[in-house]
């Protein structure tokens, strides 16, 4: 195919649909039969969050549009910006790991690319954005590979402003939606629709979710406070046959122990002084849906029999009355306590525990998945705005995220959705700077390093660093001179992610 053929074949799929990826799926599969191309992304790098943002992508088996920002390091914010040289729009990386932006971005969206090509979408001074082209296994690109790509500078240019002009368009429709209509978009992304960090951060817990949710078994959520459990519980409602029945949600800790029974299974009337009517309790009216027990450790003994009934046999009766009445229902119970030494502590029913921890997930804390934090701000940001009726959503400072990805959060989720709040009380107006909020009284100790010249999978940097941890400890997890302590986590959580990588129980020899 000669050079004015391959233009305008090339051109006809870049701009033959509306749909971003689509378009890109298209190329990739004409590019295909003449280039090894594995990916295609559509990227731009946002100095706000200094981070790049991917809004676009195809491979071999999927396509689609993303708002995903990648967190980069130092070094790589140097180069993101000099990355092309001089007179040359496009060009070739022959191995990625020397190279810091795709190193990271590889290494990010989970690709072992064996060279790139980048297109560095720029008219005169302005840098619109990178189109960038993967390679896998022992195909790589050569210089001709990449004079194929440089022709195609002007129709990607075009689609590239195209795609930035819908994104501002989009903002400022959302920005005049209507109120109720609104409303009913965030209550459904509250219950599940959108779990923020499910493609990286939470990935593992959203393929947990995945593959429980079509079930009718018990889930136990575990994981510190403020991780975002009541959220993963939606998450499993909203994606289950249930979802058009009710979601209920019980805190178990601020219920009082006398009025705990009525509360969860209802009474009669005149089953007590002041039981003036009937009344149905949480379990029923989860009847045909799911029921949240939250914080499950603090529920008495008492209704903890009671409750191993219902799961049992899926009936209840109300406190006063004689009739069994059947449910249908689906538990979730969350807890931040160690269900296990409360067993061993005759604080919890060693029978309901077996029962409840048929298919236990445990939520990493905030400090284990700091990149999910840009995401998680951009997030806060517009939920907050909103709900504050600012007039628009203000921009953050350059650098501003630095601070918190490095701060260890012993709030988690919750923290950091407070703190995104407190900015925008204290600078409506932006842009935001998260300056005088405290968040970096307690960095963490150690910041990620990027300089190591083989990237390394996040698993084995965890095992690692787990391994040297225990090596101080001697082995030992438990107590306050324990490894768990020492990294921050509860001994269970530690204990279930030893399992998960490999690495032996047992205090070492002295």
């Amino acid at each position: 195919m000669n050079e004015d053929a391959y233009f305008r074949e090339a051109t006809l799929r870049i701009c033959g649909s509306l749909e971003i990826g689509n378009a890109l799926s298209d190329l990739r599969r004409f590019l295909a039969d003449s280039m090894p191309v594995s990916h295609i992304f559509l990227q731009h790098y946002d100095p706000q969050y200094q981070a790049m943002r991917s809004i676009a992508y195809a491979s071999e088996s999927e396509s689609g549009k993303l708002d995903l920002l990648t967190p980069l390091s130092k070094s790589a914010r140097e180069k993101v910006t000099k990355v092309a040289p001089a007179g040359q729009d496009a060009f070739l990386i022959s191995d990625p790991g020397n190279f810091p932006v795709s190193r990271e971005m590889t290494a990010f969206h989970g690709i072992k690319s064996s060279s790139v090509i980048v297109m560095a979408l720029r008219s005169d001074e302005n840098m619109l954005g990178y189109v960038v082209f993967t390679s896998e296994g022992e195909q790589v690109f050569n210089e001709e590979h990449r004079s194929y790509v440089e022709q195609l500078k002007e129709p990607l240019m075009i689609s590239m402003s195209n795609v930035l002009q819908h994104r501002q368009v989009i903002k400022l429709n959302e920005l005049l939606a209507d109120d109720n209509q609104y409303l009913h978009d965030e209550l459904r992304r509250i219950s599940g629709d959108e779990l923020v960090g499910a493609r990286f951060g939470l990935r593992e817990i959203t393929r947990m979710i995945n593959q429980v949710a079509k079930l009718d078994s018990p889930v136990l959520l575990l994981g510190e406070t403020g991780t975002g459990k009541d959220v993963i519980a939606n998450g499993i409602h909203y994606s289950s046959s249930r979802n058009n029945g009710p979601f209920v949600s019980v805190n178990c800790g601020g219920i009082p122990e006398s009025l705990m029974d009525s509360e969860l299974f209802g009474h009669e009337k005149g089953a007590f002084t002041g039981a003036l009517s009937k009344k149905r309790g949480r379990f029923e009216r989860a009847h045909g849906g799911t029921i949240f027990l939250d914080e499950i450790g603090e529920l008495p003994l008492q209704a903890q029999t009671r409750l191993l009934r219902v799961l049992q046999n899926k009936e209840i009766e109300r406190v006063g009355g004689v009739d069994t009445i059947s449910l249908d229902i689906r538990v979730i119970a969350a807890t931040n306590r160690d269900l296990a030494e409360m067993v061993r502590n005759g604080q919890f029913r060693e029978d309901l525990w077996f029962r409840l921890n048929i298919f236990p997930i445990v939520v990493p804390p905030l400090r284990e998945r700091t990149v999910d934090i840009p995401a998680l701000i951009q997030h806060f940001i517009s939920l907050k705005a909103k709900e504050l009726k600012l007039g628009s959503i203000p921009v953050i400072a350059p650098g501003a995220i630095e601070s918190l990805m490095h701060y260890r959060w012993p709030g988690n989720v919750r923290e950091l959705q407070n703190v995104v709040e407190r900015a925008l009380i204290l600078k409506p107006e932006g842009p935001i700077t998260f300056e005088h909020l405290g968040v970096s009284e307690r960095p963490i100790t150690h910041s990620p390093d990027y300089s190591d010249p083989e990237p390394l999978l996040l698993d084995e940097v965890t095992a690692r660093h787990i391994k040297r941890v225990l090596g101080m400890t001697k082995g030992k997890v438990n107590g306050s001179d324990g490894a768990a302590a020492m990294l921050g986590i509860n001994p269970s959580t530690l204990r279930n992610r030893m399992k998960k990588l490999g690495i032996p129980y047992g205090r070492q020899p002295a």
